[in-house]
């Protein structure tokens, strides 16, 4: 008598956290979030005015995030903002990498 073998689960593939390329308003940190978790970009960006005037904290946490995750890429025949290159090489210059 033999038994089938049953598979072994995989897990899941972990995506990566980006900011947004094509959902931005301003450096695509609320498109980026709602990429990874799959809630509307408009909840994720009413949160952040919520928790900026409760608070004065997003606004904070918003610039951290544009900084350190790194962005997805721009969509076709798009070029990087000032601001967007400026993120950039700060975030290079704060995780210590070219890029």
């Amino acid at each position: 008598m033999t038994t089938a073998e049953t598979p072994t689960p995989q897990p899941a593939p972990v995506r990566p956290f980006l900011r947004s390329g094509t959902d931005r308003m301003a450096g695509g940190v609320c498109g980026g979030l709602a990429d990874y978790t799959g809630i509307d970009a408009t909840l994720w960006r009413v949160g952040a005015v919520l928790f900026t005037l409760t608070g004065g904290a997003g606004v904070l946490v918003y610039l951290l995030l544009w900084v350190v995750v790194p962005s997805a890429p721009l969509s076709e025949g798009t070029r990087p903002s000032l601001l967007e290159e400026w993120a950039q090489r700060l975030r290079a210059a704060v995780l210590g990498r070219r890029g």
